[in-house]
């Protein structure tokens, strides 16, 4: 039975992997358009496109029939939104190609796996879709990482990561934000993880235990850990 395209739509939609990776193949040309209005501003037209094929995915998952409109209408501000916010937060951290590379790499299947297994995929199943090491998978997505995930609210007390750690006055508070994203770096991996599942990506305890594999109070107690080293290294 031949799919029309509004079948591979919905069954992308619905999580089949060949389905979006056939309306990425099909829509090749719309993302490359795009991605064309933001080169020339030091990234690579390679790294555009693996932004913009991010941005289509979160349009094939957001899209809905009574919005009224065609999908390629829908998608092209989702494309260019998710160029231009990387292009805006890309400013203060300098990341190698090949680190920008693998966390596209890390976002689009992340993408996928969300849509296939209705939920957070754990970074072992991560891990296996993109063969990337676990740790490598922590170490590119803190690189990349927007500098207001440091004022992003944890999923269970509110706390973000600055509030934890000390409050800085406006002038050294972008000094402070790269120190800490460097700290955050040089975090034992599954330390590093759970900051970045509690503090970047806002989840509880419980959720971010989830994803890891490990009991809640073990994530207490890794992010108790965390903490007391990152203050150590800051306060070096």
């Amino acid at each position: 039975m031949i799919k029309t395209p509004k079948d591979v739509l919905e069954a992308a939609r619905a999580g089949d992997k060949d389905a979006a990776e056939e309306m990425i193949r099909e829509n090749s040309g719309l993302i490359w358009s795009v991605a064309h209005h933001f080169f020339g501003r030091g990234v690579d037209p390679d790294d555009l496109y693996q932004l913009g094929c991010v941005g289509f995915l979160k349009a094939v998952q957001g899209f809905n029939d009574s919005f009224g409109t065609q999908f390629s209408t829908y998608a092209v501000p989702k494309i260019s939104g998710e160029i231009r916010r990387f292009l805006r937060d890309d400013g203060a951290v300098k990341v190698s190609r090949s680190i920008k590379e693998r966390a596209a790499t890390v976002r689009l299947a992340r993408m996928r796996l969300e849509q296939s297994l209705g939920r957070e995929p754990t970074i072992g199943e991560l891990s296996q879709e993109t063969g990337i090491e676990p740790e490598d998978i922590a170490a590119c997505e803190i690189a990349v990482s927007p500098s207001e995930s440091l004022q992003k609210e944890n999923g269970e007390d509110g706390f973000t990561l600055e509030h934890v750690l000390g409050d800085y006055n406006q002038e050294e508070k972008l000094v402070e934000q790269v120190a800490l994203r460097e700290a955050v770096r040089n975090l034992p991996q599954k330390e590093r993880m759970v900051v970045i599942l509690r503090y970047f990506r806002g989840m509880t305890q419980s959720s971010a235990a989830k994803v890891m594999g490990v009991s809640q109070v073990q994530v207490s107690r890794l992010e108790k850990k965390a903490i007391g080293h990152l203050r150590e290294q800051l306060e070096e």
